[in-house]
């Protein structure tokens, strides 16, 4: 009986082509990205699940609140970190580690400079009694029990030591520079996961040689009010622990080692191991679970559409089936009988489609390369992708030929031979099924169209917007932190002899970024005392030259460390009204007396999406080590950067940093929106592309339905143009209700999104109808060339019958 079903099934399935191919094409199109997406979904939560006892492992994080702000934090006081099995009941285990910037690495038996590396990572000796290795040379006990020891992964081991057996390369010693020297004897050898975990670093360094250092004191070794995402700590509680006793054990200790002000508040929580990977993450991309389930949202919506194609045109051509049911029905054939065979018909072409399914994965990987997380494969032969498909093709099966396999079941053969569908007058609820059905999907098309358009016209507005400074041929380089050569005055010199060089400056940050540093300023009003939370950034005075801004009251600093400048929201927020009234003005910053040289113009000194905040621009070359520079009228830019990299690499042969374009980096302050764009562009195109071939099989079956009633009106005078309209007025009405409701649901999301920016664009109902009148362009091109098609045959050839 079933090999009897599968055999008819496949006949149906070529004797229909048209349908077949729109069928297959659709189910391909939705299968394709849903597994695409399930498997980034996948791989994202793949990450740590695999640990011992991962259940009871949590990374402690910090949130507090000062001012009225809150500022959560994956990091932890150092102290912290080195005391909490002393002051917290509960703890099993615990691990501190503090993971660091590129770092220079050096091999002294070799003589041979490794250039900057990431993945080095300082970590207490019980690092690998948390999360355990395999160990290839070395043990866990004494690894990292010494200050100056290190444990290499086996791929820094092969690239630090070539051609050396694991044995030779222990004793070995290993140089690394991070604002100090590090010298650490090769403790150990370990292999790396084979399964992903954001624990995989190329260099595990004992946190107890921070003690060896010269600059040991910017760890902040001692302070419980200082808190880095650099400084994190995993504890393993113990069995039959509730982690919420360990959290109400926190209070007690920051109330005991630090002191805060009235409203400030600090607090500590347990974070799940499984949790690390969408929270700031160590040594990965940290995944967003928002945009993951907005993609599957997005996948769901695809795959949606494309069975409301198949339920739809399934719907229309059981009319055509009547007969074929009538004929098994009276051969005693029974209605669970025509469901299993009409169901089978639908398992074949999402198998069909299953398979086809896999060259768009392919294609669609190759489209989305730049948007999928980093190592990211499918391997397609595993048992969870396996699963998965298999899983999906049944309830795909079901989900899209149920409800056509029972409107073919019930027909009753006696009206089904005689060529009856409906009762005369009756309601039909399959057409009032396929009218509603076209209205969902274009429903879905229109508002991914209208959406496309909102996040393209915000995006050239923000091209558009003025910065409040010159963008222009300026170039920044970033010398080493607290450079104990002290060679950037001497790098600033041979930049500045450069004939195509017009001005050059030090700060701590570009004049705009993503990058935000605040600090609490005392500013004594009327013998009012004022404290206020500022950005700010650290330059010297030719930081406005190079940026091209406005001194609009006073005059520039002149490098002097009492010196400042502000800028003009600064000045309203202490309740100015004229910049001039608060130069030279007296205010404390941290414990310094500072006086107010100047008052710059408001520029966005960080993206659209914020306000312009109160800044305060402070003289302190210490901590400053980005090197702008400004480019003469007219220089050949590709020579300059070209001359300017080489003195860099001249004066500083161990790094690997070359001049970048600022202009550059304020193009990448949306990249996260440019993507969402081009994400929904290509959404919206598949939407569009699925319903479009919804309506071709649907309306070249009803405009067939038809012919009869188009011949008999022309023999009575009607001429194309009425059939036309005849035809496309109620494809007209169903896009009108589909307008109507992706209105309101683009609406809901383009207000959200306008409002993350502080500088945005009115919501644009223009685009809205435009979007409209392109989608019901399209239908009524598609519906109109085929209700064309039937209005040029001849009546004669279709009445001939009557």
């Amino acid at each position: 009986m079933l090999k009897n079903y599968f055999k008819i099934a496949f006949r149906n399935i070529l004797r229909n082509k048209l349908r077949s191919v729109i069928h297959v094409l659709g189910l391909s199109i939705g299968i394709s990205i849903c597994f695409l997406i399930f498997n980034v979904v996948w791989f994202a939560n793949s990450f740590d699940n695999f640990h011992t006892d991962g259940d009871r492992i949590f990374r402690v994080t910090t949130t507090s609140i000062y001012r009225g702000n809150v500022y959560p934090n994956p990091g932890v006081p150092f102290p912290l970190g080195e005391q909490i099995e002393n002051e917290v009941n509960g703890i099993e285990n615990r691990t501190h580690i503090y993971t660091l910037g590129e770092t220079l690495v050096g091999i002294p038996s070799a003589n041979k400079n490794l250039g900057r590396q990431r993945g080095i990572l300082l970590a207490s000796e019980d690092f690998f009694k948390l999360f355990p290795r395999e160990w290839i040379a070395g043990s866990e006990d004494l690894a990292l029990s010494k200050p100056n020891s290190v444990v290499l992964s086996e791929k820094s081991a092969n690239s630090y030591f070539p051609d050396q057996a694991p044995d030779q390369i222990l004793g070995q010693e290993v140089i690394y520079f991070n604002q100090d020297s590090i010298p650490a004897v090769v403790t150990g050898i370990v292999k790396a996961y084979e399964e992903n975990s954001d624990l995989e670093f190329s260099s595990f360094v004992s946190l107890s040689s921070i003690q060896t250092m010269k600059n040991k004191s910017r760890f902040n070794i001692d302070r419980w009010d200082a808190i880095t995402s650099s400084s994190q700590l995993f504890v393993k509680i113990s069995e039959n622990v509730d982690p919420e006793a360990i959290e109400s054990e926190f209070p007690e200790m920051i109330e005991k080692y630090i002191e805060l002000d009235n409203g400030d508040l600090r607090s500590h929580a347990l974070q799940p191991l499984s949790e690390v990977h969408f929270t700031s993450a160590l040594a990965n991309e940290t995944a967003d679970r928002l945009l993951l389930k907005g993609l599957m949202i997005l996948g769901g919506i695809i795959l949606i559409l494309a069975c409301l194609n198949f339920v739809n045109l399934e719907t229309a051509h059981a009319i055509n089936r009547a007969k074929e049911v009538g004929i098994r029905k009276t051969l005693g054939g029974n209605r669970a009988q025509l469901t299993k065979q009409f169901l089978s018909e639908t398992f074949i072409i999402v198998l069909i489609a299953c398979i086809i399914a896999f060259a768009f994965v392919e294609i669609l990987k190759t489209l989305a390369l730049g948007y999928l997380p980093e190592n990211f494969s499918i391997q397609y032969f595993t048992w969870v992708n396996f699963g998965f498909l298999s899983l999906f093709a049944i309830l795909l099966t079901f989900i899209a030929g149920i409800y056509p396999a029972l409107v073919l079941g019930k027909y009753d053969p006696q009206r089904a031979l005689k060529g009856e569908r409906v009762r005369m007058g009756s309601f039909s609820f399959g057409v009032f099924l396929r009218k509603n059905l076209t209205v969902i999907q274009f429903t879905f098309s229109i508002a991914f169209v209208i959406m496309v358009f909102v996040l393209n016209s915000q995006l050239r507005y923000l091209s558009q917007q003025e910065m409040g400074f010159d963008k222009e041929a300026v170039l920044y380089i970033s010398t080493p932190f607290r450079d104990e050569l002290k060679r950037t005055d001497i790098f600033k010199e041979q930049i500045k002899q450069q004939s195509f060089v017009s001005n050059i400056s030090i700060s701590d940050d570009l004049v705009s970024s993503n990058s935000y540093s605040t600090s609490e300023v005392k500013l004594f009003v009327d013998s009012t005392e004022m404290n206020m939370e500022v950005q700010n950034k650290l330059i010297d005075s030719s930081f406005v030259a190079v940026n091209g801004l406005e001194i609009i009251a006073g005059k520039n600093i002149s490098n002097r460390i009492n010196e400042v400048l502000v800028n003009e929201a600064f000045v309203k927020k202490y309740g100015f009204s004229n910049p001039e009234e608060v130069i030279g003005m007296n205010f404390y910053y941290g414990d310094t007396s500072r006086v107010i040289q100047g008052v710059t113009n408001d520029f966005h000194a960080v993206n659209l999406r914020s306000e312009i905040k109160p800044l305060l621009m402070v003289y302190d070359p210490e901590y400053s080590s980005l090197v702008n520079v400004k480019l003469e009228k007219g220089a050949d830019i590709r020579l300059a950067k070209a001359k300017m990299d080489q003195i860099f690499k001249e004066l500083y042969p161990l790094e690997s940093s070359e001049f970048q374009f600022l202009d550059e980096v304020i193009a990448q302050f949306y990249e996260d929106d440019q993507k969402l764009r081009n994400v929904m562009g290509f959404a919206s195109f598949l939407a569009i592309l699925i319903s479009c071939l919804g309506l071709f099989g649907l309306s070249s079956f009803t405009i067939a339905q038809r012919t009869k009633e188009i011949g008999i009106r022309k023999v009575l005078g009607a001429t194309v143009s009425q059939v036309l309209l005849l035809i496309s007025k109620e494809y007209v009405i169903l896009i009108g209700f589909s307008f109507a409701f992706a209105s309101a649901i683009a609406w809901y999301f383009a207000s959200k999104f306008l409002n993350e920016y502080a500088f945005k664009i009115e919501m644009p109902y223009g685009l809205f109808v435009l979007s409209g009148i392109l989608i019901l362009s399209i239908c009524l091109l598609i519906v109109g060339l085929h209700a064309l098609n039937a209005s040029q045959t001849n009546p004669a050839k279709v009445l001939k019958d009557e």
